[in-house]
């Protein structure tokens, strides 16, 4: 057996070599972590809005696109509709709403390129530590830069470092998988020389990415099989939005993004909503959608009959019914089972059944890693962040000048990373009229009952949920998953609303 995947070490877990010299330290009025979606976003906003402030984005890898760059596994591509993963500010103007890796990629560096963002990138810098001085207002943050200590100094630190743990996938116990003598990938390490043109490959995996996989394998390979221990709920949609393409025609590629993007909004809200209040509905639906891709007599309720109701988990997309499409044709196929073992041709199953394979590719999932395991501490004093609470989920208690981005479960990232954004600059402003050099959001409301962050019964979710700040039972402790909501909340919401504290140096 050849194995792809290394199990590498946490970002930013290991300690600084030695502590760089305060008198050093470069200082910034903002500094963001992170130069993916997020980043890009988040320093777009900051530097319309404030043009003469100064700002530095630290990136751990040495180039532009966070997780879009990291995973480039044969078919990557979004799940959500880039009219509501695509910038508020920055139209998505290609004829493919639901986009491949390498388009999205390429949207977020000319985003970058075009703002002049990426002048004031500082690549290979792992941040991995943050500490807050309430006597000087201000963050000292340690990087690591070529094996070197490097350090800066902030007066608002904003992290845009999503939650996945970059170095390494999940992978469960697979006992026996050494004797098989094929190749073993995960699909967060996939090898660019991988030639699997005739090959038999087994995908084990049902969620996004077995989906996304196994049709784009199966364009090459001689047979994909996709291993799942439960089926997933599978949406066909169409790779091109017909009414979005026609008003970029029509009114404009600004105006036409800003129609579609509503419409797609409310389109999937709906979705989200019945699937909560009707999910028998929802459930029957996306049923009889499947049967009428599938061939005639397909064992649909073995295969694609979940155990849970739609939206307890993400909804698995297969643009133009791909995934559906390589099964009618005999290219792919579905085997629901356990597996029992493994042998040097392949997988035994607990039926009693075998799969041969070249090549295991286990889209098993992956892991979550919280603000990119950067050590944070407030006036000496070390954070522990399931102490911590979400505020309007996108600041902590009792941690000042500090804000992250956490997308939407139920709908597009960007959605929720620009409404934070212009809630940083509204705050921002706000802080300037008053003079004000620290804000804080204080839980001191005996009643607020503590929540998972992240309330989603997705594996990767359930494994590490343990690990993040904590959600209140009410505003502005609830972790909100409604834009319309948020909206209302974060672009037009109260900045002083007695939870946020204000004080200036010399006075708290």
């Amino acid at each position: 057996m050849t194995t792809e995947t290394e199990p590498g070490t946490v970002p930013g877990s290991s300690a600084v070599p030695e502590l760089a010299d305060d008198a050093a330290a470069e200082h910034f009025s903002v500094l963001i972590v992170g130069a993916g979606l997020s980043g890009i976003g988040a320093a777009h906003h900051l530097q319309s809005a404030f043009p003469r402030r100064s700002y530095t984005i630290l990136e751990a890898r040495d180039c532009v696109g966070g997780t879009w760059d990291l995973f480039r596994y044969p078919g990557v591509r979004s799940d959500s509709d880039m009219q509501t993963l695509g910038y508020r500010f920055r139209p998505w103007k290609q004829a493919k709403a639901i986009a491949d890796g390498p388009a999205i990629l390429e949207y977020v560096r000319e985003t970058a390129t075009e703002a002049g963002i990426d002048r004031h990138i500082r690549f290979g810098h792992r941040v991995v530590r943050a500490a807050w001085s309430s006597q000087k207002a201000r963050w000292t943050v340690d990087a690591v830069h070529d094996g070197r200590p490097v350090r800066f100094t902030a007066n608002f630190l904003y992290l845009c470092t999503g939650y996945y743990r970059y170095d390494a996938g999940y992978t469960p116990e697979l006992p026996g998988i050494e004797r098989f003598g094929g190749s073993v990938i995960h699909p967060q390490q996939w090898p660019s020389d991988l030639d699997y043109a005739g090959k038999r490959i087994v995908v084990i995996g049902s969620g996004a990415t077995a989906v996304t996989l196994v049709p784009a394998l199966a364009e090459r390979a001689a047979h994909v099989t996709m291993l799942q221990r439960s089926p997933t709920y599978i949406l066909s949609l169409p790779a091109e939005d017909a009414i979005a393409n026609a008003l970029r025609r029509t009114i404009g590629a600004r105006a036409g993004y800003v129609v579609t993007r509503w419409k797609n909004i409310g389109v999937s809200t709906l979705i989200y909503r019945l699937s909560r209040k009707r999910p028998q509905m929802i459930r029957s639906l996306i049923r009889k959608a499947a049967i009428r891709r599938l061939p005639a007599g397909y064992e649909v309720d073995t295969h694609f009959a979940p155990r849970y109701q739609p939206w307890d988990q993400r909804l698995c997309l297969a643009p133009d019914g791909d995934l559906f499409a390589s099964i009618k044709a005999g290219r792919a196929s579905i085997v629901t089972d356990r597996i029992a073992g493994f042998s040097e041709t392949g997988i035994r199953l607990e039926s009693g059944g075998e799969l041969d394979a070249d090549v295991i590719v286990t889209a098993t999932g992956l892991r979550l890693l919280v603000f990119g395991a950067i050590r944070l501490q407030v006036d000496e004093r070390e954070v522990k962040l399931p102490e911590t609470m979400a505020y309007k989920g996108m600041m902590l208690s009792g941690i000042p000048n500090f804000a992250y981005t956490i997308g939407y479960t139920n709908a597009s990232w960007t959605l929720k990373a620009d409404l934070v954004s212009e809630y940083v600059v509204r705050l921002l402003r706000y802080m300037d009229r008053h003079g004000y050099d620290q804000c804080v959001p204080i839980n001191d409301d005996p009643t607020v009952t503590e929540r998972p962050l992240l309330d989603f019964d997705a594996g990767y979710v359930l494994r590490s949920v343990h690990e993040f700040p904590k959600a209140g039972s009410r505003q502005p402790w609830q972790m909100g998953m409604s834009y319309a909501h948020d909206l209302v909340k974060l672009r037009h919401g109260r900045i002083d609303d007695g939870v946020m504290r204000f004080s200036r140096l010399g006075r708290r």
